[in-house]
């Protein structure tokens, strides 16, 4: 297929730059994916979408303040820092600005010192491999040097960096949030619980990959990025029960969505796991693992448009993102959102 397919006009005034003061407060369009056909209701209404026995499946990643500042300690210039993934020890693949500056064997200090970063190598695309240096706790470090990494398309500050993650977010590691799951309060988590509907977690550390544009013609060429996962004993077993007992299961995002079809794909069925994946889900590939999508509006010709695509069919998927459009659903990251049945 040609990535051109999953084009469609955007007009800029649409996309969301700041999240609204309320996270129920979004709009919520809903599509059926067997008709095509649409209705518009507010986010609030999921919970008339959802029956007893159902399940939702949030993903608890917290996204890292993972943008930083430093001076290069040779010279003093600026350097700008984005973690992007850890490896072993205190080793960071990152992405640097300006990266002609940083070459092996530099150091970047940052907050007065309180943290250096030495970098030991290149990645690909680019990228430096850092070596952090720092006293006490890494992550206590970072929340108090770093700021969050907002998407490209955000050009406005967040005051509240809290806005950024979900109210559910437990396990650190990501580079940009599950937004699907921004729409969610714990008022209302528990309200869904109290009609009957199951709550799932599991994990998928987002990476900065997930922003990046297909640059082949032909989808079936591009390579994905790759992102860690891990679904618990306890998850595995609730979502063989809702299966069994006819519940369907609504993935909240993309990211679970992946997760979930990710680890059906390489056990046959829910299982505990954990890993990498970079499983690329467009049209002709068959979803297994989950009935219904709660997500937010995607960007033209990006791998996620794709993944919606594959579930309710390209047609379907773009008529309902011309609606969408004409209607002034607010787009991606602090936007509206979609549920797919």
């Amino acid at each position: 297929m040609n990535v051109e397919e999953f084009d469609f006009q955007l007009p800029e005034e649409l996309i969301a730059q700041t999240p609204l003061p309320d996270r129920t407060a979004s709009r919520l369009l809903v599509l059926d994916r067997k008709t095509g056909k649409t209705k518009d209701l507010q986010f609030l209404s999921i919970i008339d979408e959802l029956a007893e026995g159902d399940c939702l499946v949030l993903n608890d990643t917290r996204v890292l303040p993972a943008r930083l500042y430093g001076t290069k300690k040779e010279t003093g210039a600026s350097i700008e820092v984005l973690l992007l993934k850890q490896q072993e020890d205190d080793q960071w693949e990152t992405l640097v600005k300006p990266a002609k500056r940083v070459k092996k064997g530099t150091v970047v200090e940052f907050g007065d010192g309180r943290l250096t970063a030495t970098c030991i190598g290149e990645s690909e695309h680019g990228g430096r491999i850092l070596k952090m240096n720092y006293k006490g706790i890494f992550h206590e470090v970072l929340d108090e040097l770093g700021e969050m990494p907002l998407p490209p398309y955000i050009k406005e500050t967040l005051p509240n960096q809290e806005r950024y993650q979900t109210v559910f977010a437990k396990n650190r590691g990501s580079a940009a949030a599950p937004t699907a799951g921004l729409h969610f309060t714990q008022d209302l988590l528990e309200k869904i619980e109290e009609k009957g509907v199951h709550i799932a977690f599991i994990t998928l550390h987002v990476g900065l990959g997930t922003f990046r544009p297909v640059s082949v013609d032909k989808i079936e060429e591009h390579e994905m990025h790759t992102e860690f996962y891990q679904m618990s004993a306890g998850t595995a077993r609730l979502l063989h029960g809702v299966r069994e007992k006819g519940g369907r299961i609504f993935a909240v995002g993309t990211t679970s969505a992946r997760t979930l079809e990710t680890i059906v794909k390489e056990h046959g069925d829910f299982e505990e796991a954990s890993g990498w994946t970079s499983i690329f889900i467009y049209p002709g590939y068959e979803v297994k693992a989950f009935d219904g999508l709660l997500t937010n509006f995607h960007l033209p010709k990006s791998t996620l448009v794709m993944l919606v695509s594959a579930f309710a069919t390209r047609e379907y998927v773009l008529n309902a993102y011309r609606h969408a459009v004409n209607e002034k659903y607010r787009f991606f990251s602090f936007g509206d959102a979609m549920l797919i049945r």
